[in-house]
This record gives structure tokens, sequence and C-alpha cells, in this order.
């Protein structure tokens, strides 16, 4: 067990507790080695063992750790390091200032339907992320959903199994003992986002009644009923979902958009080009506008030019020749 001041691995300090999962306390730490502040927890081992199942459950959470360290996303703890302090296995990870969704729900209330969509958008990501590199949940509930005081949402425990799934938000063909794979964290998602905006989860506490249809779900109400599908073939994808919850923060109705059907309305490669409206033709108005009578007056005049011109030669021949 950890205490304050106990230095874990010969490298890491336990400072105080911040929080508290049901794997287990979760403390503010420090890094000796890189001199930062981190968060770590023991892993959790079930107690009562004999000595041989105690060392493998130790190795197999070893292992664990060091899976969760390869699933890098902006909205998952990072995972920094999987050390052994002597019968205990302790998990090293970034420390964010945040609080989980169980309590800021018991705080704050339910979820709008448009801040669960915009919540199930970063969730669904960030399982996304880690199924990418092999890794699953298999653990994703309200509790390890970390509200940043900065605004950000970040995922923990992924991959982590140490206490059990909870079994409100597991998946039914995981309770019938079948394995867990990427559509049953699909459904552990909608069982949150469902707790987020209704404030109970969807089978009930211990996940066996009857599903409970939505009430405050609105918009969200198709996406979240089908993650919650009995038969995990028939769950949309993780890609789907968040297709589906972009549309509902965009303010559209659409509850779920399967891959078939564009996310939005359709929009043309090339806008038609309109002809220009036409322009009116200007004619172009003559400067002396002729009329017979002006045209007799122009004749005379040139005319009488025309005769002073030729008198004023024949007098000036008279006078000098």
């Amino acid at each position: 067990m950890g205490t304050e001041g106990a230095v874990v691995g010969g490298r890491y300090r336990l400072d105080q507790p911040i929080g508290r999962g049901r794997a287990g306390i979760v403390w503010l730490a420090y890094d000796l080695l890189l001199h930062r502040t981190i968060a770590a927890k023991r892993m959790y081992i079930q107690p009562g063992l004999d000595p041989a199942r105690t060392e493998q459950a130790i190795n197999t959470a070893l292992q664990e750790g060091r899976a969760a360290t390869r699933v890098l996303h902006n909205c998952v703890i990072t995972v920094y390091d999987v050390v052994r302090d002597g019968p205990d296995a302790w998990l090293t990870m970034e420390y964010v200032p945040s609080r989980n969704m169980t309590d800021f729900l018991t705080e704050h209330g339910a979820l709008t339907p448009e801040q669960a969509a915009y919540l199930g958008i970063q969730l669904a990501s960030a399982l996304s992320a880690a199924h990418r590199v092999g890794v699953l949940h298999r653990n994703l509930e309200p509790g390890n959903v970390l509200l940043a005081d900065d605004g950000g949402v970040k995922v923990t425990d992924i991959g982590i199994t140490g206490g059990g799934p909870n079994p409100a938000f597991r998946a039914p063909e995981v309770t019938r003992g079948a394995p867990p794979d990427p559509t049953a964290d699909a459904f552990s998602l909608g069982a949150t986002l469902y707790h987020a905006v209704e404030g109970v989860p969807p089978y009930g506490e211990d996940g066996t009644g009857p599903l409970r249809q939505p009430q405050r779900a609105g918009q969200l109400s198709g996406a979240l009923m089908k993650l919650l599908r009995e038969d995990p073939l028939s769950r949309p994808t993780l890609s789907d979902s968040i297709t589906s919850f972009q549309a509902i923060t965009q303010g559209r109705q659409t509850a779920f958009i399967p891959p078939t059907a564009p996310a939005l309305p359709t929009v043309p490669a090339v806008w038609p080009v309109q002809p220009p409206p036409p322009q009116p033709v200007v004619t172009k108005q003559p400067l002396i506008h002729l009329t017979p009578q002006r045209v007799r007056t122009l004749i005379l005049t040139v005319g009488a030019v025309l005769c002073a011109a030729a008198i004023g030669i024949g007098i000036t021949q008279l006078l000098f020749l």
C-alpha cells in the first residue's frame, strides 16, 4: 500500500491522494528522474490469492500497463510507465487537474443532449485511437471519464482491468461470458452517454433490468438506442457514432447517419454559372438633329459664303490688274 512520501520503484514519490476510483487511490506524485508532476496509482490485485496466482495477476497488470502506454490521443490520459515495487504494480501517468464525470453529474446534474453529443465525440475518438493500436478499454464508465478544468475531456484506465467493469455499463454479451471486443466498448460508450443525459444507467444499476426508454435525450435518443442494442453486430461503429454526434452538435436533428448516407446536405462540386443579366443597348445620339428646314438653311448659308468669296476674288483682280 502507498503512503505519503513513499518512493515507488525508486523513482516516483507519492505526495498526496487526489482521488479514489473503484480500483484504488490515485496519488499526486513526482518523478524524481524527469522532475515533473505526475499521477500514480497502485494497480488492483485481487487479495487472497495463492502465491502463484498472485504472481500471475501482477504480471498481467504489468502487461496491461505496458499496452496502455501505446495509446496516444489528446482525449486519453497518457500512461508514462508501469513499475513493480515489491508485491505491487504501479501505473504512472500524466496529471490533469479535473474531476470525474460521476462527481460532476452529482454536483451539476445531467447533461443536455447537445453536451452529451459533444462528449460522445471525444470519447468515441479516444476509443478509436485505442482500438487502432489493438487496445480495448473494457471498463468505460462515468467514473473513468475526466472533465478537465481547462474544458477538455480525458479517458483514463484504458485497457486496465483492475477492479472489474461496472455491471451497469458492461455489454450484455460480456456479462454472459463472451470476450470483450470493440462492439463491447461501443455499448459502454452508449451506456455512459445515456447515464450522462438521463441520470441513470439504461439497464439499471446492475445492468440486468429492462431497457429504460430515454426521457431527456431528445435528438440523441436514436444514436444511444443503437449503441445499446443487444446484438453486438447491429451496433454502429464508433466512426458512424462520431458522424451522428457531430450532426447533433451542429444543430441537425438526425440521430444516426449510416455510412451510406451523407453526414451533411450534399453540396455540388461546381456551382452552376448564371449568365449575366442583359445590358441595355445604348444608342448613340447624333450631335445635330437635321430637319428639312435646317438642310435648306445650311445650303443657303454655304451658297452665300461661296458667292461672297467669288465677288471678293473678282474685285481683287480689277484693282490690281
